[in-house]
């Protein structure tokens, strides 16, 4: 921390309204996403391993161990954990992948789905677990990879599925009905399947994750900060805030992985599809 008052941070908790420092000086920004490495340098260089890195680590254990713990001896009377994996695991099945792909065609992707919304869900919910209080996902690299995965996936099924005139087809929305205004349609279509499709797929979650974090980061500090002298009654509306905004989050971070698995089974869908 800089020894210069005008550079400390609210995040100082000696830091408090009128003292000159924080929210009036620096505010909360991107430095919530920067992180010094537990293990490695911080110069990027070599093995580089930080907290974000640990959460997804931890993340993975811990749905992983959940559902080997659930099932690893399943009984024909469940028991409180059997159920309750039971349940998490039928929403996704029979909520998105059915919904979307049937019944028949849906069943062999059900596991990819399953593992994709419960990992997503895990690293969006460390955000409002005390001491980790970070979600994953708020780092654009781990959304891309996901995104990459799918998008990989498609490919290759549309690939195996329709073979090259059939993946260009579907790829290009081509449909020689649409007349003189097909080469626009087609080039339109083109970048956005295989360029599009995946960077928005990716920064759909990114985003929203980022944008939950830098709000609940700003109302719990702005708490703190401003809990000195008539600050305490502005102190009290952020604490509110922040009570609320953690209540919204939880919604928003179990939608988000609901809208990453639906999307997903949607481009799977698009790809089992037949293009005449």
């Amino acid at each position: 921390m800089s020894a210069d008052p005008t550079q400390t941070l609210a995040f100082d908790s000696s830091c408090h309204l009128f003292d000159g420092c924080g929210f009036d000086k620096v505010a909360p920004g991107l430095h919530s996403f920067m992180f010094e490495p537990l293990l490695g340098n911080a110069d990027g260089h070599g093995f580089y391993f930080n907290k974000p890195m640990l959460l997804a680590l931890l993340g993975s254990i811990i749905v992983v161990g959940f559902f080997w713990a659930a099932f690893a001896k399943p009984k024909v009377v469940p028991g409180k954990l059997q159920m309750v994996a039971e349940a998490g695991y039928d929403f996704v099945r029979t909520g998105i992948v059915y919904q979307t792909l049937g019944k028949r065609e849906g069943e062999k992707y059900v596991p990819l789905a399953v593992s994709l919304f419960f990992f997503v869900w895990m690293m969006n919910l460390w955000s409002i677990i005390p001491v980790a209080s970070f979600p994953v996902t708020a780092i654009i690299a781990y959304p891309i990879v996901l995104a990459a995965i799918v998008y990989i996936t498609w490919v290759v099924l549309t690939f195996k599925r329709q073979g090259f005139v059939g993946f260009f087809k579907n790829v290009t929305g081509y449909d020689k009905e649409l007349g003189a205004v097909l080469p626009l349609s087609m080039t339109i279509e083109f970048f956005s399947n295989l360029l599009v499709r995946p960077f928005t797929h990716a920064v759909r979650l990114f985003a929203n994750m980022f944008a939950g974090h830098t709000l609940l980061v700003l109302f719990t500090v702005a708490s703190w900060y401003m809990l000195n002298g008539i600050g305490i009654a502005y102190s009290a509306v952020s604490f509110s805030m922040t009570i609320v905004m953690t209540l919204f989050e939880l919604f928003i971070q179990a939608v988000q992985a609901y809208v990453f698995v639906l999307l997903t089974c949607t481009y799977i869908q698009g790809a089992l599809a037949e293009h005449h």
